[in-house]
């Protein structure tokens, strides 16, 4: 029996009253657009947003503790367009050559989630 699909969302934390940075972060700078939250949720402040199939879920923490290690993993089309685009907006991150057969960088969303963006090259 098959049970997982795939994954819906992943999920990350901000501090409270973090929406709009959010929204230039993911929108703005990497081209995801905003979903709309159902009514239940919109009081828990947060925002949803969605790059085709991929959906970025930004949660209200209070406190707040960013995932410095724990992070999901972005697979891009062109990570060459994406360094651009980042550089761009002044947005620093780190590349990394460990993982054979992949391009990849991590880069931290504006409350310091790490963030990991590959293309596999083989």
């Amino acid at each position: 029996m098959r049970m997982f699909k795939a994954i819906d969302h992943v999920q990350l934390a901000a501090p409270k009253d973090s929406e709009e940075e959010a929204r230039e972060f993911f929108m703005n700078v990497l081209g995801f657009e905003e979903l709309d939250k159902p009514e239940s949720l919109k009081q828990r402040g947060g925002a949803w947003f969605k790059y085709g199939i991929v959906q970025i879920h930004v949660g209200i923490e209070d406190p707040f503790s960013p995932a410095k290690k724990a992070h999901p993993a972005f697979e891009v089309e062109d990570l060459e367009i994406l360094k651009h685009t980042l550089n761009k907006s002044t947005i620093p991150y780190i590349v990394d050559v460990d993982l054979p057969g992949a391009k990849r960088i991590y880069v931290h969303d504006p409350f310091g989630n790490r963030l990991e963006m590959l293309e596999w090259i083989n």
